[in-house]
């Protein structure tokens, strides 16, 4: 079994549009699991979540979700299970976007907002997000984007240089958390992907989640994914 723990925040619910596009992409996203891996995939509340229950479950990979929610809507006891599956890394696990900047966070890393734009630079598209700054004035990524791969890594196999992937976030992982390997950067993101020395633990600032037929690389980054953590990818 795949767990597939969803981040976003309750307070999303006073938008009821954006809380049901939020809970249709969750279910998109299981069913591409289950579809590359083969596994069946249960979603789980991020405050549900802790290293008990996903033994429980004989979980054999966690995938944590990104979020809308600025992270000032989270306490630390709603955080508390997902911060000691991280810490206790007892099945492979991906953080995306969010669940990413989460897992640097667990083991020391900063993560903030990426800054201010330049003087004369505008930013792109309307906001998207109601409860959040994700367009007001911020610098941010957003659209299917290339990256720079800069390290050499089973999860980066068949993805070339230069994979073009999803990006939709204006917060980042400020520097590396120690015994995690910086695996790729973008022009305004050095840190891209990150992976643990010796423990299956990964974290993508991107949406691989978010591919489509013109832009494939994040379905074989998941697959790869799947594949280090011991499960016959069925789709190639």
């Amino acid at each position: 079994m795949i767990v597939y723990i969803h981040l976003e925040h309750d307070q999303l619910r006073q938008y009821p549009e954006h809380w049901e596009a939020s809970l249709a992409r969750t279910l998109k996203h299981k069913y591409r699991f289950e579809e590359l891996s083969g596994e069946p995939c249960l979603i789980m509340r991020y405050h549900r979540a802790n290293p008990a229950k996903l033994r429980e479950l004989k979980a054999r990979a966690a995938v944590v979700s990104g979020c809308t929610s600025d992270f000032e809507h989270y306490s630390e006891a709603e955080l508390a299970g997902l911060r000691a599956i991280f810490c206790e890394a007892a099945q492979p696990l991906i953080g995306l976007c969010g669940g990413h900047q989460l897992l640097a966070q667990a083991y020391g890393a900063p993560i903030a907002a990426m800054g201010g734009l330049a003087p004369g630079s505008t930013v792109s598209g309307a906001n998207p997000f109601p409860n959040s700054s994700f367009a007001a004035g911020a610098r941010h990524e957003r659209g299917f984007q290339s990256i720079r791969v800069s390290a050499s890594h089973p999860l980066l196999a068949g993805l070339g240089d230069q994979p073009v992937i999803f990006q939709s976030h204006y917060w980042e992982v400020k520097s590396a958390p120690a015994r995690f390997q910086v695996l790729a950067e973008s022009e305004l993101c050095p840190i891209q992907i990150l992976a643990h020395e010796s423990r299956p633990l990964f974290g993508v600032q991107f949406h691989p989640e978010a591919y489509d037929e013109a832009h494939p690389a994040g379905r074989q980054l998941l697959a790869n994914f799947f594949r280090l953590a011991g499960i016959k990818v069925t789709v190639t």
